[in-house]
């Protein structure tokens, strides 16, 4: 396995977990909506950042995948993967 796979591998664990991790709070605070109203005010940057992380994280597996098998087309995942992880990087960067 190349140095580069593993990488990617622990890039795919870690933006998942993110991932997974916005998309049980999104549905425990959309449960608990009724409850509070602060709740319900996180809703909308909840779904924006769980659609982000679950978007690096498809790339990110094409990525791997990718680098994995040697296939011809790996350097594009690639590219998308560095480009989307910029992009989220600028995203949540303090203004």
């Amino acid at each position: 396995m190349q140095p580069l796979t593993v990488v990617l591998g622990i890039v795919l664990g870690s933006v998942f977990s993110i991932a997974f991790g916005l998309a049980i709070v999104w549905l425990i605070f959309g449960l608990r909506q009724g409850e509070d109203s602060r709740f319900a005010l996180e809703l909308p940057e909840l779904a924006r950042a769980t659609v982000l992380f679950t978007g690096i994280t498809v790339v990110s597996a094409f990525a791997f995948l990718g680098s994995l098998r040697a296939a011809p087309w790996r350097v594009w995942p690639l590219v998308a993967l560095a480009a989307g992880l910029a992009g989220i990087g600028f995203y949540y960067w303090p203004a």
